[in-house]
């Protein structure tokens, strides 16, 4: 125990919570990214000139990462020694973290699974296209839920 009140590994907790902002959101994006471009590739065949158009769903995913990219730099630029990092805020930023990375992991599973599905369908049926926006939409905005209360959390 340090003679400021702080335990020597409280950072330990701001630097898990940098850490899975950052490996979450990146995984989220990740599947969505991967599991699109299997949809792309597939529609590709058929309708090459759709190729650009079903673009969006890699982009969406995109994104999710960089919500969490911005969590774990806000997180790991007010680290300090553990002499002035309470465990209080060490908490508050592994919670921080997780509400961002794991909130991103489902944004990515959500928008790779409609991206796929999306893109094959507009391929068939050129109307399914706004719907395929409207349902990804929806789904990266539970990637920005988590943005929020990160930022919330992390402000604390």
């Amino acid at each position: 125990m340090a003679s400021s009140g702080n335990p020597m590994y409280s950072p330990f907790f701001g630097v898990m919570g940098a850490a899975a902002a950052m490996i979450f959101s990146a995984l989220g994006a990740a599947y969505g990214t991967a599991k699109s471009g299997t949809g792309i590739a597939a529609m590709s065949v058929m309708r090459p000139e759709l190729i650009m158009k079903s673009i969006i769903p890699v982009v969406m995913a995109g994104i999710i990462a960089i919500y969490g990219l911005v969590v774990a730099v806000l997180i790991a630029g007010s680290l300090e020694s553990y002499e002035t990092y309470s465990l209080f805020k060490g908490f508050m930023h592994l919670g921080a973290g997780l509400a961002v990375g794991f909130s991103g992991l489902a944004a990515g599973f959500a928008i790779g699974i409609v991206g796929d599905a999306g893109v094959r369908g507009t391929a068939q049926q050129p109307r399914l296209f706004v719907g395929m926006i409207l349902i990804l939409i929806f789904a990266e905005v539970l990637g920005l839920y988590g943005l929020i209360v990160a930022i919330y959390l992390y402000s604390k």
